[in-house]
């Protein structure tokens, strides 16, 4: 019983470590990786596949065949359908060489997403690339690439945590023309993408500030009652926006209220003192995400930064970048 117990337990280390030094080969023969790869020949392999094992076996067969019986025919035809799959090899691997692999980046996203890096595939050569393909492909299908052109493929990697991400390493591949062979090379670039911290979720009470409101005069800003228009400035909320004139071709105004004029929310990390140091990353994302849902103006301090009041997309991007790169 001792023995088979023992044998259970050494399968899988046999296998973890097999996998380790694979991985090291891999990484060895792989080499530094810049943002854009060019695929040269040391760092493409190539195997048949299963359907290139199979008509292998059939030649083997065959010229079995061909040998007891003595057929002149079955000689012919075995060895011209080798030259073809030596071919095919030949066509198979030379489909990746040269190419160039580099990414547009990708969007950030929050923690628990999915980040998704847009790979861009180009031929400096005068002869067109078919069906290239990544191995963890399934979101995007296999795309070809033109002559002296470009081709595009999607990266899809799970983002479990905030801060940068890398893709780590995936593989790139074809099995063009025949399918009697896989081509496929390596590939860990310096490419990353930045992952927003996760919100925190359910009913969460506001700072003290995001409350307090100051009452404005007649002419003072607020959100209840409409006081008239003026030009555009950037940064104005898009919800304040006169849309209708914009579409009979006038300039682009913005509304102006009167009333209870919101007041500005500073948003900081010493308010939440007591708290887990990930829990108050999460709750301070959630309290930007509200307050620029709000349409108030907002900061952010924190213990080495701090983030003046205002809003809009680039604002909320640097106080989400902020939070994502906070070290602990």
């Amino acid at each position: 019983m001792r023995r088979e117990e023992r044998r259970a337990t050494a399968g899988p280390g046999l296998r973890r470590r097999l996998r380790t030094l694979v991985d090291q080969w891999i990484s060895r023969r792989m080499g530094q990786q810049g943002r854009v790869v060019r695929l040269d020949y040391p760092r493409i392999y190539i195997l048949p596949t299963r359907a290139g094992v199979a008509f292998a076996g059939m030649l083997v067969a065959m010229w079995l065949g061909s040998v007891n019986y003595s057929n002149s025919l079955g000689y012919l035809l075995t060895f011209l359908l080798a030259g073809v799959a030596f071919a095919a090899m030949v066509h198979t691997f030379r489909n990746l060489t040269g190419l160039s692999v580099a990414t547009t980046g990708a969007e950030p996203v929050f923690a628990g997403g999915v980040a998704r890096f847009r790979v861009r595939l180009t031929d400096p050569g005068d002869r067109p690339r078919w069906a290239v393909a990544l191995e963890s492909g399934d979101a995007e299908p296999a795309t070809d690439v033109p002559a002296d052109g470009s081709g595009w493929l999607a990266l899809e990697v799970p983002a479990p945590r905030r801060g940068r991400l890398q893709p780590g390493r995936f593989a790139l591949l074809t099995r063009f023309p025949t399918g009697l062979f896989q081509a496929w090379s390596w590939l860990a670039p310096d490419w990353s993408c930045l992952v927003y911290p996760r919100p925190e979720g359910g009913a969460v009470p506001g700072p003290e500030a995001l409350a307090a409101t100051e009452r404005g005069g007649q002419f003072g800003e607020g959100d209840e009652d409409f006081r008239g228009l003026r030009r555009y400035q950037a940064g104005d909320p898009p919800r304040h926006l006169a849309w209708r004139l914009l579409a009979r071709g006038q300039e682009l105004h913005t509304k102006q209220f009167a009333g209870q004029a919101p007041s500005k929310v500073w948003l900081d990390w010493e308010a939440l003192a007591g708290m887990d140091g990930e829990a108050r990353i999460a709750r301070l994302t959630r309290w930007v995400l509200d307050a620029e849902r709000a349409g108030r103006s907002y900061g952010l301090r924190l213990p080495d930064t701090e983030i003046p009041p205002g809003q809009g997309p680039g604002h909320r991007h640097r106080c989400l970048q902020a939070l994502a790169l906070m070290p602990l």
